[in-house]
């Protein structure tokens, strides 16, 4: 019962601290809506045009690998440092070898699409 009495002061702390930031920025920042603070603005450039713009799809495929090559380090290593524990048993193998196969089956889908070429 202690446990939750733990979670539950700990989310209560949470909250509470949401709210007083809330109210410290109400309180502090000001309120002085002038018309440049009214316009859009995006990365220092003024809007100028219509609001359509065209995209590259190739970011698209940089975040793809970015998962690919990244994620798989955020587990692969956790798991290579837990290895150490005897008591890990197969189940642990079956599961990092699902991992890794869904990982080749990712490069093997980005090899086909041709996004690992360099030029």
């Amino acid at each position: 019962m202690t446990g939750y009495v733990a979670a539950a002061a700990v989310l209560a702390t949470g909250i509470l601290l949401v709210i007083a930031a809330s109210g410290a920025r109400r309180l502090l920042a000001p309120r002085a809506a002038t018309a440049a603070k009214l316009t859009t603005y995006e990365s220092g450039v003024d809007p100028v045009g219509e609001g359509w713009a065209q995209s590259q799809v190739r970011y698209l495929s940089y975040a793809f690998l970015y998962v690919v090559f990244a994620v798989d380090a955020v587990y692969l290593f956790p798991w290579a440092y837990v290895l150490r524990d005897s008591n890990l048993g197969v189940a642990s193998l079956v599961e990092i070898a699902v991992f890794i196969g869904i990982i080749v089956i990712g490069l093997l889908h980005a090899a086909r699409r041709g996004l690992l070429r360099w030029t």
